[in-house]
């Protein structure tokens, strides 16, 4: 009896030291969309970030190839939805004016096209990461109506997609975890 209470006690120790889990890590997965449009890279968090006083794009994330850019704003910071962020090369996206300027931008003669993977972050609100795959975006945003955006492993979600999903499959980056 006391063996099988000691294995009992080693499993129940192992199983736990197994899972990797973050202890801050949202109860869904959290996303936000990407797609491209002529030529350009577009953002749509799925729900509205109010009080943004930064965004980060981080592509190839712990790789030597890895590199970012960086948009702030002034406090209290600024409401983001939807954006374009990067044009693909030899196209400029028009300075807006906003408020949301890029600090760091990617540096010269990056192709971000070429890379695997874009990673995504939002300062001010309380908010959540979200990864995407960059082959995947540029290969299937021509497939999905312009509506449609990218949610990284959630798939392919338009508005009335988001507002179904959002907090049942998965969490948009400022939606606050409901567990």
């Amino acid at each position: 009896m006391l063996r099988v209470a000691c294995v009992a006690v080693i499993l129940a120790t192992m199983t736990a030291a197994c899972d990797t889990k973050a202890p801050y890590a949202p109860s869904l997965p959290a996303a936000a969309g990407f797609r491209v449009d002529a030529g350009v890279l577009k953002l749509w968090t799925g729900t509205p970030c109010s009080g943004v006083t930064g965004l980060t794009l981080i592509f190839d994330t712990g790789t030597p190839e890895s590199t970012k850019q960086v948009w702030t704003a002034p406090r209290p910071g600024v409401l983001v939805e939807r954006m374009d962020l990067l044009a693909t090369a030899g196209k400029s996206i028009p300075d807006t004016g906003g408020p949301l300027q890029v600090k760091q931008p990617l540096p010269a003669n990056y192709d971000w096209t070429r890379a695997e993977s874009i990673n995504f972050s939002v300062d001010g609100p309380k908010a959540f990461g979200a990864r995407v795959d960059v082959a995947q975006v540029l290969r299937e945003s021509p497939q999905h109506p312009s509506g449609s955006y990218l949610f990284g492993e959630t798939g392919w979600m338009d508005e009335s997609d988001v507002r179904r999903e959002n907090q049942k499959s998965f969490l948009t980056v400022c939606t606050p975890d409901p567990n």
